[in-house]
């Protein structure tokens, strides 16, 4: 979803294709913004600022501020909306092929915020955790049922491939949740907003890209057993010899057993 505030006099219908729902609850958007506290000089970054609810405040709070819109329809209403509040940079873009590394200078890691469209928030998270070195925190409105799956505990049934793949290189700590009622038109879904703060993987792995392919095809099929959906990975013993049951489901595993698997299956 898009984050926006709808205000009358700006003629802007919302858009299905974008994912567009309006936020307009201001008690909404205060508590986002209280769980941000975006400081002046922060290398802030709105993802889908719609028709600018979260714009305008932060606009006002740090001074400048870079967005990322799809809709170029709304590009010069933003402009309009925002004004005289600070200075704006529009990059009329696709989120999920923008390069954010091209806005850090100094070598000042970003801040991320928005209200992501939940038709693309899975990929648009991955495209975003590739760059994470470029980013300090992440602060987004998501389905709840993605923030579910970011904060799951192994054994749970939200636990799944972007929660190890997620848990590989940030931290994903769910706020609160938001309710239909915030936005226009109002979505069928309760959002949540999470925040992601990327870091070192907290147990050691030796090959990022093995440790993906492991965990895709560890969950690809997770009914299956380890050794079954393993099979074109590694065989039982490469299981085995990282310590783990290959009888086990992908989902009974902790994100560091994937990375000991990870291991075997290089060795």
């Amino acid at each position: 979803m898009t984050g926006a505030i709808a205000p009358s006099t700006v003629p802007h219908r919302a858009r299905k294709r974008f994912g567009q729902h309006f936020l307009h609850d201001r008690g909404v958007i205060e508590r986002i913004l209280r769980a941000i506290n975006p400081q002046a000089g922060e290398p802030l970054v709105e993802i889908g600022p719609g028709l600018g609810a979260l714009t305008r405040p932060l606009l006002q709070r740090c001074g400048r501020l870079d967005v990322i819109e799809i809709d170029r329809d709304v590009v010069p209403l933003l402009h309009e909306l925002c004004a005289g509040l600070g200075e704006l940079h529009i990059h009329q873009a696709d989120a999920l092929r923008f390069d954010y590394g091209t806005l850090v200078t100094d070598d000042v890691p970003l801040r991320l915020i928005g209200n992501l469209p939940y038709n693309i928030s899975t990929p648009l998270l991955f495209h975003l955790l590739a760059a994470a070195s470029h980013i300090r925190d992440m602060h987004f409105m998501l389905q709840k049922e993605v923030v579910d799956r970011l904060t799951a505990a192994p054994g749970s049934a939200d636990y799944g491939r972007l929660t190890v793949t997620v848990a590989a290189r940030a931290q994903a700590q769910a706020l609160f949740e938001v309710g239909a009622g915030a936005f226009k038109p109002p979505p069928r879904v309760i959002s949540a907003v999470v925040r992601i703060t990327p870091r070192p993987a907290p147990f050691p792995i030796h090959d990022l890209d093995c440790f993906d392919r492991v965990v895709t095809a560890a969950f690809g099929q997770r009914r299956k057993t380890l050794a079954n959906a393993l099979r074109g990975v590694m065989d039982a013993g490469r299981i085995r010899a990282a310590g783990i049951d290959p009888g086990l489901r992908a989902e009974r595993l902790a994100p560091a057993d994937f990375a000991r698997l990870a291991v075997a299956a290089t060795t």
